[in-house]
């Protein structure tokens, strides 16, 4: 029986993460790509097998990876974006904070995400109308809440601009009396904002069709959260960045901080 395509990401993203689980703590050869940065053996091999789960199924489609790159027909309408290993630093630090992302762009828009914790075995996950935290085999749909105030910042230096500066951000007292500042270094975070156990994710860069940031945008759109672009505008438009805020008074909060001097 065909999957259908929420179901076709889920078991994608669980086939990375089982790959991605079976190599931690391994020696992993590294692989340069930019400055600063590089892929493990365990990213090509998790990428791998969810591009065989995916070409199996849906034969037709195109997909962008984070290390292959876009492959299939484009002009099909429909793109697979898939980062095999987010948290790579993590990863290679033998630090389990990691996410396997998996999403459908079909036209414009994402039709369906999901996101595996290979240590937790949890997958979160989106069909566009509800987004859902699938633990054990069992279904629970997703509730954001901001009263945790832990906020997530992405600190990664390369997406650091005159847009947003995350560090300015951290040192500002008006911030650190309303919200606690966290640092995951992975999109995780992003699932968690849709799950309730961070009250908001902020990140600059521009994030149009990004494989890291797809599925988690995905998940809390549907999940009910305020998502925009780092300065409130429509996301993907302007400055870029992301908001992502578990409610709209902590949205609101937030863009006063960010738009303050």
């Amino acid at each position: 029986m065909s999957l259908n395509d929420h179901d076709l990401a889920i078991a994608a993203a669980q086939a990375g993460a089982t790959v991605v689980r079976e190599r931690f703590g391994t020696a992993l050869t590294r692989y340069a790509k930019e400055p600063g940065d590089f892929a493990t053996e365990a990213d090509l091999a998790a990428e791998q097998a969810i591009l065989d789960v995916l070409r199996a199924a849906r034969p037709g489609d195109a997909v962008l990876g984070e290390e292959s790159g876009l492959t299939g027909d484009s002009r099909a309408g429909r793109t697979w974006l898939v980062d095999p290993l987010c948290g790579t630093l993590n990863f290679a630090a033998q630090t389990t904070l990691v996410a396997v992302n998996v999403a459908l762009r079909t036209g414009s828009g994402l039709t369906a995400a999901a996101a595996a914790d290979p240590f937790t075995g949890e997958v979160f996950w989106t069909d566009r109308q509800r987004t859902y935290l699938r633990r054990d085999g069992a279904d629970s749909e997703a509730s954001p809440s901001a009263d945790n105030r832990l906020v997530d910042l992405n600190l990664d230096p390369a997406l650091e601009g005159p847009a947003f500066r995350a560090t300015a951000l951290l040192a500002d007292a008006r911030f650190n009396e309303r919200f606690q500042p966290r640092a995951l270094s992975t999109t995780l975070a992003l699932t968690w904002v849709a799950a309730g156990r961070r009250a908001a994710y902020l990140t600059a860069g521009d994030l149009r069709d990004s494989v890291h940031f797809a599925a988690g945008i995905a998940l809390c759109e549907a999940a009910g959260c305020v998502v925009t672009g780092i300065h409130g505008q429509p996301l993907h438009t302007g400055v870029g960045g992301l908001l992502a805020a578990a409610d709209g008074p902590t949205h609101a909060a937030l863009l006063d901080l960010i738009r303050s001097p």
